[in-house]
C-alpha cells in the first residue's frame, strides 16, 4: 500500500518566499556587519602605558634587553 502525501501550493510558495527572505536579510546583515565591524589582521598593537616611561627609553625599539655577555 502506498501512502500519498499532499502538499498544497500555498505551502510551497510560502516556503520558497520564506527561504528567499531569510537569504536576503542574512546577506544584508552580513554586509552591514563587515562595514561596521571590520577585522584587522596582523600584529596586535600594544596597550597604552605598556612601555616604561624612562627618558633613556623614548621608543620601544631603543628599549632592548642587555646581552648575556654584558651581565657576566
Amino acid at each position: 500500500m502506498a501512502m500519498v502525501i499532499v502538499i498544497s501550493l500555498p505551502l510551497i510558495l510560502f516556503s520558497v518566499m520564506l527561504g528567499i527572505g531569510c537569504y536576503l536579510i542574512g546577506r544584508a546583515r552580513g554586509r552591514q556587519d563587515i562595514r561596521t565591524h571590520s577585522q584587522t589582521l596582523g600584529v596586535p598593537i600594544a596597550p597604552p602605558n605598556a612601555y616604561p616611561s624612562d627618558q633613556a627609553c623614548s621608543s620601544p625599539s631603543s628599549c632592548s634587553k642587555s646581552k648575556i655577555s654584558d651581565m657576566v
